[in-house]
């Protein structure tokens, strides 16, 4: 493994850190303080910085810190803030100070929205085109041991301390990325930087939006994981209610899962490569349809391990294989001279499921039942299926490879 690939599976576990501390590993913690499911839901809106990041970032494609350069300076800054700000959600209590634990998690999804506006950039400045599968494929099991780390180790030791040293120990795991950055070679800006903030915000938007099809790619990047991340935001509710503890999610959900979601993200990454981009789209898009499917199941079987063994294999599979294609995907859509702004406006299409459709989940099961709300997760992912098609049509007609 280059010192390049390492750096990639380095950034991508910085950056999925604390994405599950305003997710799973919350939700555990209001669970157990007998905060109701509606709350919990309305709770992905804290994601909302993640949606909203192509806002701002043009200034990190335009203007460069004093120390470290463009890309290594806004990395140590936005990491240092990350690593306050999740010692201060660990302070908060959501039973008793819940508009202070949103406004906390809100704070922290911003700092990590910045993180991963300059860790794109970075990866894809910093690798050859022919190195973005495998780069993607690294930065995704990076990524993949972060949220593991946050909510299999979170959760195991939410069993055995507080909730507040569960928080300051996974910010002192911050300083993995820090460290990563000060020791990182700052990419060179071959293709140059905006000579301007208006050249930085106009222009990125300006190439992606008179390619054809633009509008169409972008509610395809919208729809492609969108049931998957519905079911997710349920999912811990899920295992609870079903009776089961926090240390057996933590072992199967997490820890076992997590070796089958790597092995899926390399997979996926091998399959890219062979097959094409598309092709791997589709396949790993019907898989993940069906692995959502799964959960109706378990719902319906209720308490059993070996049932949540082979849903939560079946599941982190197809996820890490979808997720593989689905960076590959969207790296190749970026124009190297606004690498952080369109990767930014690309990722924000990606992530705005995980705000604005998980939402309303809590409400959906109390009024649809488990069964019913994992049946609808599962159809909604039909049309970005279709999309995935129809797209291929048009954008790779000639090319060699078909769906």
């Amino acid at each position: 493994m280059t010192g390049r690939m390492l750096l990639a599976f380095v950034m991508g576990f910085s950056g999925g850190l604390p994405l599950l501390l305003t997710g799973s590993l919350l939700q555990a913690w209001m669970v157990d303080l007998n905060v109701d499911l509606g709350t919990i839901g309305l709770f992905a809106l804290v994601g909302l910085p993640y949606t909203l990041k192509f806002v701002w970032a043009p200034i990190m494609d335009r203007y460069s810190p004093a120390l470290l350069g463009r890309r290594r300076g806004w990395l140590f800054i936005w990491q240092l803030c990350l690593t306050v700000s999740i010692a201060l959600l660990g302070f908060s209590n959501p039973s008793q100070m819940l508009l202070i634990t949103a406004l906390a998690a809100l704070l922290l999804s911003f700092f990590s929205a910045s993180q991963d506006i300059v860790i794109d950039a970075y990866r894809r400045e910093s690798l050859a085109d022919d190195e973005q599968g495998a780069g993607a494929s690294l930065y995704v099991g990076g990524y993949r041991t972060g949220m593991l780390l946050a909510t299999g180790g979170g959760l195991f030791l939410a069993d055995l301390m507080a909730y507040h040293w569960v928080y300051l120990i996974m910010a002192a795991f911050m300083s993995a990325g820090l460290i990563a950055t000060l020791f990182a070679p700052e990419p060179e800006a071959k293709h140059g930087k905006p000579k301007t903030l208006q050249d930085a915000v106009v222009k990125p938007f300006k190439e992606f939006f008179t390619r054809d099809y633009a509008i169409i790619i972008l509610i395809f990047v919208f729809l492609y994981k969108v049931g998957d991340t519905m079911a997710g935001q349920m999912t811990t509710p899920l295992y609870l209610d079903l009776g089961f503890t926090k240390s057996e999610i933590a072992g199967i959900v997490k820890i076992f899962g997590f070796p089958i979601t790597i092995a899926g993200t390399f997979i996926g990454g091998i399959l890219v490569m062979r097959h094409g981009i598309y092709r791997c789209l589709l396949w790993f898009g019907i898989l993940q349809s069906i692995s959502t499917a799964g959960f109706i199941w378990l719902a319906n079987t209720g308490y059993d391990l070996p049932t949540l063994t082979l849903v939560i294999a079946f599941e982190n599979l197809s996820a890490g294989l979808g997720t593989a294609a689905f960076i590959g995907f969207i790296a190749s859509l970026t124009d190297k001279r606004f690498t952080a702004t369109q990767f930014a406006l690309l990722t924000s299409f990606m992530g705005m499921p995980r705000v604005f459709a998980a939402a309303p989940t809590g409400y959906m099961v109390g009024t649809f039942g488990w069964s019913g709300f994992f049946l609808f997760c599962t159809l909604i992912a039909i049309p970005g299926i279709l999309l995935i098609i129809w797209l291929h049509k048009r954008l790779l007609r000639g090319e060699n490879s078909t769906i």
